[in-house]
């Protein structure tokens, strides 16, 4: 499995459209962070500015943790729309390629072939994530420096500096996970077309979709939306929280989990009857 896994990853990375994600990343990271220490004071001073009469605000505020989670809140929302550029194209591409028939009558199972797509894709997820945490993270550090870290979602906190780290960290892991469900629900819809496009744009509809039900505040979407995927991405917030609602986090994961496995087992349910001979 190791192998064929392997072997996945190679044809993944020999692809052009595998690096789109990582630039576009880059290229965004970069230019958040210009923008922040070109203007990043005028910045705090406008977040903390009803604050001001009644604290001192004193330290580093400006600093790496901050635009870290700046560059996450702004960037997380377009990640899944780079993420199935590769996943719509895992299995599909096979079929475009005319590689579908050699693929699936080598001496090995149709689950072992499609299990290692899936495992070299969320491969490629992780690697987008630690891509997104070096940038975003390591580079902003070396920049702006350390120091309290100060969110703006649902009120202000401010976060002690030993208080940080471990909170990036569990929000990269759910991340990963929310990530990992888009992917997944790109590769079904790759498992069930011969052109790449189609499972490309096919998710970013219902990716769209799920997040405009999700955000709409009719009563009759109130009794789905705790069960659309969409309306859990966003839990790696509550990891900059104080305190952290791991109940929250934990019932969000699962669901997440939960339709990860649903996609995963309708693919492989699809894989397995797909007739190479027609």
């Amino acid at each position: 499995m190791i192998t064929m896994i392997i072997i996945e990853l190679q044809k993944m990375f020999k692809k052009w459209r595998t690096y789109i994600g990582f630039i576009a990343i880059g290229f965004l990271t970069v230019i958040v962070q210009l923008s922040l220490y070109m203007e990043g004071d005028r910045y705090i001073n406008m977040a903390t500015r009803s604050l001001k009469d009644q604290f001192v605000m004193s330290g580093n505020l400006m600093n790496g943790y901050l635009i870290a989670n700046l560059i996450l809140n702004g960037l997380f929302v377009h990640i899944p729309f780079l993420i199935v550029l590769v996943g719509g194209d895992l299995l599909a591409g096979e079929a475009t390629a005319g590689t579908y028939r050699m693929l699936v009558t080598r001496p090995v199972s149709r689950f072992r072939i499609l299990t290692s797509k899936f495992l070299a894709g969320n491969i490629y997820v992780i690697a987008m994530i630690c891509w997104l945490a070096l940038l975003s993270l390591g580079v902003s550090l070396l920049v702006f420096g350390s120091g309290e870290m100060i969110t703006f979602g649902g009120g202000i906190t401010i976060l002690g500096e030993g208080d940080i780290l471990w909170r990036f960290a569990g929000a990269y892991m759910v991340a990963f996970v929310s990530l990992s469900t888009v992917f997944s629900l790109s590769f079904l819809f790759s498992s069930l077309v011969e052109n790449a496009i189609g499972p490309i744009v096919a998710s970013m509809a219902v990716i769209i979709i799920m997040i405009i039900l999700s955000a709409l505040d009719i009563d009759i979407l109130r009794s789905i939306r705790p069960y659309l995927f969409t309306t859990h991405m966003g839990v790696w917030s509550r990891f900059f929280t104080d305190p952290v609602d791991y109940r929250e986090v934990f019932k969000s994961v699962t669901v997440l989990l939960v339709h990860t496995a649903i996609f995963y087992g309708a693919a492989l349910y699809i894989f397995k009857k797909k007739d190479i001979l027609s």
